[in-house]
């Protein structure tokens, strides 16, 4: 009964949000149409960040199951993870791995997990969540200097740091049951985020299965693949291409060229994980199935971790450079590439 009672008050909100466009002035210049920024309903801050996370061991953790989906992100030889069951409510993690300052944004109604460095020129900044949405997708803000900022566009668009790009990293996501296996020493975000919020409930009802439901008005509106599947999205200054993880089954490398250079796509839908990286030396690289962290191997005996990383072999401790990417549903990818490419 509360279930009910939460998703009908939800979806109360986002049906008034939509019947109002009334975003409140700001007194600088957009980047995207005012017009199509829309008001998501709990006002800046109420869907509240995570600016202090909490962190237990892989066997500490007791509270995801082994399918439920994680973003995992490995950075100088240390490894962390973060729970879509809490992404889902709280959106943003500010966090710190070694010397790199991060804002891990989440966009629970398009799907992406895209990792940012939160050290600007202005200095080490958090991020916020603004209530903004612009193609149904996450506009968060930096408490600096309040800017506004597209999470797929990878950029701000509203305010002093307009125009400035989002220098983002690395990240992995896959099921909790791979992730674990794959690094058994990370460290797992805690349900101590300091707000008390019901975990285990999924707050959108059926909104990641059902190919209809939509909160939000989305430009470029494209139906070559269904809307909620989940694809990996390769970005750059002259190529945009998709790779839909379907096309991946058991566990697949593509080679392929992007962006005039080869690449490797190296992704499992059972495993749940797709990731991309620039070739560097490797031949006729294929999937390794049946391991934990290596995933793939080329046939000179160099084998490669799902993070790029060439952990046995001649070329052993190589890093592959990733590919520019994101993963998500395709509606939104779509929505702000217009005519990317779909690998087949």
């Amino acid at each position: 009964m509360k279930k009910a009672i939460l998703l009908s008050t939800l979806g109360l909100i986002y049906l008034l949000a939509c019947s109002s466009n009334d975003i409140e002035n700001r007194d600088s210049e957009w980047l995207i149409s005012s017009d199509e920024v829309f008001d998501g309903g709990p006002g800046k801050d109420g869907i509240p960040s995570v600016d202090n996370p909490e962190f237990k061991t892989v066997d500490q953790t007791t509270f995801l199951d082994p399918d439920d989906l994680v973003i995992g992100i490995v950075h100088n030889g240390v490894a962390k993870a973060y729970a879509h069951r809490i992404l889902d409510w709280h959106e943003i993690v500010n966090d710190q791995i070694a010397d790199r300052y991060l804002a891990l944004t989440y966009c629970p109604l398009t799907g992406t997990a895209i990792a940012w460095n939160r050290k600007l020129d202005s200095g080490v900044t958090t991020f916020g969540v603004s209530g903004k949405l612009y193609n149904t997708n996450l506009i968060p803000y930096d408490r600096e200097t309040d800017s506004y900022w597209s999470q797929l566009r990878l950029d701000c668009v509203n305010g002093e740091l307009i125009s400035t790009k989002i220098e983002t990293f690395p990240v992995i996501e896959t099921t909790w049951n791979t992730w674990k296996n794959m690094y058994p020493n990370s460290s797992i975000m805690t349900l101590e985020t300091g707000f008390n919020r019901n975990y285990s409930n999924y707050p959108y009802g059926d909104y990641r299965t059902n190919h209809s439901n939509f909160n939000f008005p989305v430009n470029n509106e494209d139906n070559r693949l269904p809307a909620k599947d989940r694809v990996l999205a390769l970005l750059s200054e002259t190529q945009n291409k998709v790779y839909p993880i379907d096309e991946f089954n058991t566990g697949r490398v593509v080679t392929d060229d992007f962006d005039n250079g080869e690449i490797l796509v190296l992704g499992s839908n059972t495993r749940n994980f797709l990731t991309a990286y620039h070739n560097d030396g490797l031949e006729n690289v294929s999937y390794l199935s049946g391991s934990d962290e290596i995933v793939a191997e080329d046939s000179n005996g160099n084998k490669i971790s799902i993070s790029g990383e060439v952990v046995e072999g001649p070329m052993a401790g190589k890093q592959l450079i990733a590919v520019e990417s994101i993963l998500g549903y395709y509606f939104a990818l779509a929505a702000f590439y217009p005519e990317i490419e779909i690998f087949q």
